[in-house]
């Protein structure tokens, strides 16, 4: 593939990934949190379900199960817990705080690799972590320390670090996940652990069929857009990505979200872009600039 459709596939890839939380910030007051991420993964299902004839799955079934622990945590962590974090979070923030405080993931992803892997760490790159964390800060206190007073205010920005964090650590644990495994079987095997891990959560709230049936009249085309664009096809093109220029130049484009994100929820939400969204994001592009890019 030539160099011109790698970039804009990435490009589509961050750009279907800010839409996924513009619909979650939309829905937000209309379907539950753990309805749209049990919908998104239902929906993947039903389009993964015709390709399982075309794949090996008894491999995948003896893969998984051989190594059951490391697969369930990349489930847990991956499909369950990540995006109905976000969506959760997205009921208490804007997109453009959700987005700006996502971009730190990449740092803490270095930090936790220095903390758990004893990965090379500069003095710099610490610095770029310091300065990243005052810019989330900022972002979360809406650039007043006295907001630090009142948790509830800023509860969404709080789900958001939890969600970060939980693709952080998704993230560190896929140097275990199984070599045997190519990316498509990889693939199938976490969206079917991670579906059965939120299926009790998602029964457990007593949704009845005919209002859950009605959810799917009303939004189907939400649904459709967050299980195929941002779920599947996104994958395809980020491990086009990695497979063409490798991990770290295609972990670049994720720094255009917030870019993204802000423009797509100033036309479709109305959101603002205040002054304390321009320091925050200064700052964050600070840390980021010397953590993961200065030194080259």
């Amino acid at each position: 593939m030539s160099l011109k459709k790698v970039y804009v596939s990435l490009v589509l890839c961050v750009l279907f990934w800010s839409g996924n939380f513009i619909i979650g910030k939309y829905l937000n007051t209309n379907v539950e949190s753990i309805e749209l991420a049990f919908f998104r993964w239902f929906f993947v299902l039903l389009f993964i379900f015709p390709t399982l004839f075309f794949v090996n799955v008894k491999k995948i079934i003896r893969v998984t199960k051989e190594n059951i622990f490391i697969m369930s945590a990349l489930a847990l962590l991956g499909i369950t817990l990540f995006n109905t974090i976000v969506y959760s979070a997205l009921k208490s923030t804007s997109v453009t705080n959700a987005l700006l405080i996502n971009s730190t993931t990449p740092l803490m992803i270095l930090f936790f690799s220095y903390v758990f892997y004893k990965t090379k760490i500069l003095k710099i790159q610490v610095l770029g972590i310091i300065i990243s964390t005052f810019g989330v800060a900022f972002l979360v206190l809406k650039g007043n320390l006295l907001n630090i007073l009142d948790l509830k205010s800023h509860s969404g920005d709080l789900y958001i670090l939890l969600s970060s964090l939980c693709w952080t650590f998704y993230s560190l644990l896929l140097k275990f996940k199984p070599k045997e495994f190519r990316f498509y079987e990889f693939f199938v095997s976490i969206v079917v652990l991670g579906f059965i891990f939120l299926l009790p959560l998602y029964l457990y709230q007593g949704y009845s069929f005919e209002q859950e049936l009605k959810q799917i009249q009303n939004y189907w085309y939400f649904f459709l857009y967050i299980s195929f664009f941002t779920s599947i096809l996104s994958y395809f093109f980020w491990n086009i990505g990695v497979d063409e220029i490798g991990a770290a130049k295609t972990g670049q484009f994720t720094h255009l979200m917030p870019l993204f994100g802000s423009f797509l929820a100033y036309i479709f939400l109305g959101e603002s872009f205040d002054f304390y969204h321009i320091i925050g994001a200064l700052l964050i592009a600070t840390g980021i600039y010397l953590s993961l890019f200065i030194k080259k």
